[in-house]
């Protein structure tokens, strides 16, 4: 356990992982682009959202995802005391086991934020502390072509991307969806293979 930013071993794969989730809109047709392409990501999902909508995160497990938490709320840990943290943690986590019947197996922290009370809990479930080395959107309001184009550009092999299929920012899930079908063309035609989150670290 600890923390991760890349896969441990040599190989020529990378990682697509998607936060902020489950969106009721954004995130289905997400998993209809991966499913079309063959491709297994990682879902960083908050709580709350999950419990809004447990048949998306269901969807995400059934389909061979892997789970991730993203605290309750989505509350930044650098304005969170220990007993804060403890529920953004123990909560995000229930809910996701509880809608989708599996336990999450990561944890990814809202901005990458951490504080010294974040990982006695992560410890406690096991589930280690996940980063990310490439993140195509940049500031999100960038085309689709222009993620495309960095996730080309940056990434290279056992590096993990971090997109977003729920977001606060206008029109972010919709050029996402526009912009994932090239992403993963991009990748694979520069010889990198597209892996779970679980197979890569």
């Amino acid at each position: 356990l600890g923390s991760v930013w890349r896969g441990p071993r040599a190989g020529a794969s990378v990682a697509l992982t998607f936060d902020d989730g489950p969106d009721p809109d954004t995130t289905p047709r997400v998993l209809d682009i991966l499913a079309a392409h063959g491709v297994r990501g990682a879902f960083f999902l908050i709580g709350r959202r999950t419990a809004a909508v447990p048949a998306v995160a269901r969807r995400i497990a059934a389909e061979g995802h892997d789970l991730g938490n993203h605290t309750w709320s989505h509350r930044s840990l650098w304005l969170s005391g220990p007993g804060e943290t403890g529920r953004q943690v123990i909560q995000g986590h229930d809910a996701i086991a509880q809608a989708t019947g599996t336990a999450p197996r990561f944890f990814r922290p809202p901005w990458g934020l951490t504080n010294l009370a974040l990982f006695p809990s992560l410890r406690r479930l096991g589930t280690p502390c996940v980063f990310w080395t490439v993140q195509p959107e940049g500031g999100r309001a960038a085309e689709a072509s222009v993620h495309i184009s960095r996730a080309r550009q940056r990434a290279g092999p056992r590096d993990i991307l971090d997109l977003h299929d729920a977001d606060g920012v206008p029109g972010a899930g919709e050029r996402l969806c526009g912009a994932l079908p090239g992403i993963s063309a991009g990748l694979r035609g520069a010889g990198l293979g597209l892996v779970p989150l679980r197979d890569l670290l």
